[in-house]
């Protein structure tokens, strides 16, 4: 029980903005309840006895002083300077480390430093220090672009970690020429005076190409690619000796009407939709997931593969699976007029979509129709033309069942964040000409609440079993956290208590949407929530306010899915209270499991956003000069980001290029101040731009304004947002 606590203890008096107090008022700032304290407690203990955390001043909790020698994660500055991040927080934080003193350490290399007093500024200890060892390197393996200067090859490396060039020997052993895409070896690595040399190991193609541009985001990621002819074997021969006709003991439910919902370019289908009525009139909704687990025998090698990729990785053009296509794309996928296995979970609501009851059982299905969101969508609208009448029903019906849920969880507290996506629009070439908002309509809430429903009764069933299990955790936010947030808000000109609780957040959020600065506070929002992980402590769901929440919905695409699977087979069996069930996993396997998984989903993230953007930065490299609407996302003390409505990306306007003044940030107001003029810049402020460079290797876009800010004194260059006036009640969100 105290495990679950130490994380939050150690990220609240981590932050920034912590200021040191007693137990009993850390506990309550965390929202301890008193069942809950003694477990607090213990776990603080545990902390202060391992000497991560200290009874300082006061009798105030706080994190120990730093020492003479740190060890701890480097990362590199592209302006020459760097920050050790230490593995063991202390009450100083990162140390600095000036430039000239990295010796050789690069971005993520674990490193041991020499911790030195550099004065004392605004009543606190200044430190800087120097890398004496490095104890680790991150990675010796790099990918970018091959260049040529003063008849000397080298490659400069993509992305915003190491950035100094790589210097090649022989690049003519691979082939390789200017502007190609390459997979290099460091071979000795930068030192005083001396750059890192390197060997060319794999050459992709030009740079700006989309084949070369994804097979290095594949290697710059290490993402899986291919499967070994071992699993592509076992798949082959699952998928030829699967047989319809072999479902003993599965209810045959071919003859309802079953329904996918789907986006257009999608191939595998791991959930369907039935929708009916008891005697009563309650609803009965019908959930059927893709039984995946009874083709992925438990420690087989595909098991093994699947848990080793964690979850399929969906690029910009391509996907690459979890699972072999033979089973993702074929015999696992809900094909229509298919007959397909399925693990089906029932939830009975009544009219106000209160759960009445929840049933659970291995299914046959034959899905009825594979419907886009689109058509679904048109559907519901009235475009009804040629589409069979039950299919119109189900669909009105589910329209008319997921408002219902959906207003219950927001009741609830349930939080929803408008991050909009971007959808990229190739030419025949692979080249990014356009982008354009992804479809939000409303099929896509109705699947996702219906997914969220079946998720939480699963977790629910499994808790109540107290069976160990994967989870799908999102810690509460501690006040600390929150009251950063109600600061930066009110300084943007909206208006927000002192410490947001979910209804206030949810209120805030309504009060944004359509407005400019809707983005950048939904982004505030989301950096001052914990993320989301993988973890079978018992934590709840915070943006779901859901109490027990696992992944359930997409074992063809998530390994968690397919674990929690196995576990509702057992149910079923009867087996689940046997402790000889090898499908029971103990807490310590499924802590190493969870940090895998979490890992690969954040991994998988990471590479499709890097992706995204090189392509729309190689699209607008081409439109250097030109206009862009531009919002104010973020002021710095270095300048301001801008987010471009239209492409979804960020941009920087230095405080130099702004126009003629002198230009400070102001840490109070969040927002840049022209000295001389009186302008202020701020959050969710309409600013139109030009782009004046981009850098692809260090994904960088360097805006400047279309007209240069400052002249006047007296009038506002540029658009400022005014919030909704709006009541503070609880508004729609999922």
């Amino acid at each position: 029980m105290p495990e679950k606590f130490k994380k939050r203890i150690l990220n609240t008096i981590s932050g920034r903005d912590y200021k040191p107090v007693k137990l009993h008022q850390l506990a309550v700032a965390l929202g301890i309840g008193k069942n809950d304290y003694e477990a607090f407690k213990q776990a603080f203990e545990d902390l202060r006895q391992q000497g991560r955390l200290v009874i300082g001043s006061g009798s105030a909790v706080t994190l120990p002083a730093i020492s003479g020698r740190i060890i701890g994660t480097y990362r590199a500055n592209p302006r020459g300077f760097g920050f050790v991040v230490p593995l063991e927080a202390n009450a100083h934080g990162d140390l600095f480390i000036p430039p000239g003193s990295e010796n050789g350490a690069m971005t993520g290399d674990t490193v041991s430093a020499r911790v030195q007093r550099r004065g004392r500024q605004d009543g606190r200890q200044r430190y800087s220090g120097e890398i004496i060892e490095i104890l680790d390197r991150a990675k010796n393996r790099f990918v970018g672009t091959v260049a040529k200067q003063s008849g000397r090859w080298f490659v400069i490396p993509d992305g915003k970690g190491f950035s100094e060039p790589i210097y090649i020997g022989d690049a003519s052993a691979k082939n390789a020429g200017i502007n190609d895409k390459a997979l290099v070896e460091i071979l000795t690595y930068p030192a005083a005076g001396s750059p890192a040399t390197g060997v060319i190991l794999e050459v992709f193609g030009k740079s700006g190409v989309y084949d070369a541009e994804i097979q290095s985001i594949i290697k710059q990621h290490n993402l899986p690619a291919e499967f070994s002819d071992v699993v592509l074997n076992q798949a082959s021969q699952t998928a030829k000796d699967f047989d319809p006709a072999m479902s003993a003991g599965r209810r045959d439910i071919t003859n309802k009407t079953v329904i996918t919902i789907d986006p257009d370019d999608a191939k595998d289908f791991d959930d369907a939709i039935s929708l009916e009525y008891d005697e009563k009139g309650n609803y009965i909704l019908g959930v059927h997931i893709a039984d995946v687990s009874c083709f992925v025998p438990m420690d087989s090698p595909l098991d093994i593969e699947a848990k080793n990729r964690g979850n399929s990785v969906y690029l910009p053009g391509k996907v690459l699976p979890m699972l072999p296509e033979v089973l993702s794309n074929g015999i696992c996928s809900l094909q229509p007029q298919q007959s397909r296995f399925v693990k089906s979970v029932y939830i009975t609501y009544d009219r106000g979509g209160n759960v009445l009851g929840r049933s659970y059982a291995n299914s046959l299905i034959k899905s009825t129709a594979r419907l886009t969101y689109l058509q679904a969508d048109r559907i519901i609208n009235g475009q009804t033309e040629g589409i069979a009448r039950e299919i119109v029903k189900l669909l009105k019906d589910m329209e008319k069942l997921a408002k219902i849920i959906e207003q219950r969880r927001n009741k609830a507290g349930m939080l929803h964040l408008d991050l909009p996506e971007t959808e990229l629009i190739f030419d025949d070439e692979g080249q990014v000409v356009d982008a354009r908002p992804a479809d939000t309509s409303y099929p896509h809430t109705i699947i996702e609440m219906f997914m969220v429903e079946a998720n939480e009764a699963v977790a629910s069933l499994m808790d109540k079993m107290k069976a160990p299990f994967i989870r799908r955790i999102h810690p509460e936010p501690d006040q600390f956290a929150m009251k950063q947030l109600s600061q930066i808000v009110n300084a943007a000109g909206i208006s927000a208590p002192k410490i947001p609780d979910r209804y206030a957040i949810q209120s805030l959020l309504a009060n944004v949407r359509g407005s400019p600065s809707e983005y950048a506070i939904n982004i505030y929002v989301l950096k001052s929530l914990q993320r989301a992980e993988y973890s079978p402590l018992d934590i709840e769901h915070y943006a779901l306010a859901s109490r027990h929440y696992s992944h359930f919905t997409s074992p063809i695409r998530r390994y968690a899915d397919l674990m929690l699977h196995r576990l509702l087979d057992c149910y079923l069996r009867g087996k689940l209270g046997r402790t000889d069930s090898k499908e029971i996993i103990d807490q310590q396997q499924l802590l190493e499991i969870g940090k895998h998984i979490t890992f690969t989903e954040q991994r998988a993230e990471e590479a499709e956003e890097e992706l995204k953007l090189v392509l729309i930065l190689q699209m607008l490299s081409k439109h250097i000069g030109e206009r862009l609407d531009t919002v104010v996302s973020g002021p710095a003390n270095f300048g301001v980001f801008m987010r471009c409505k239209k492409f979804g990306v960020e941009g920087l306007i230095r405080l130099e290029d702004l126009g003629p003044d002198q230009w400070k940030f102001d840490e109070k107001t969040q927002s840049i101040i022209g000295r001389c003029s009186g302008l202020q810049i701020r959050l969710g402020d309409e600013i139109p731009t030009i782009i004046s460079a981009v850098s692809l290797p260090a994904r960088r876009l360097s805006l400047g304004p279309a007209e240069p800010l400052g002249k006047q004194k007296t009038v506002r260059a540029v658009k400022a947002h005014k919030p909704k006036k709006t009541k503070n009640r609880r508004k729609r969100g999922r």
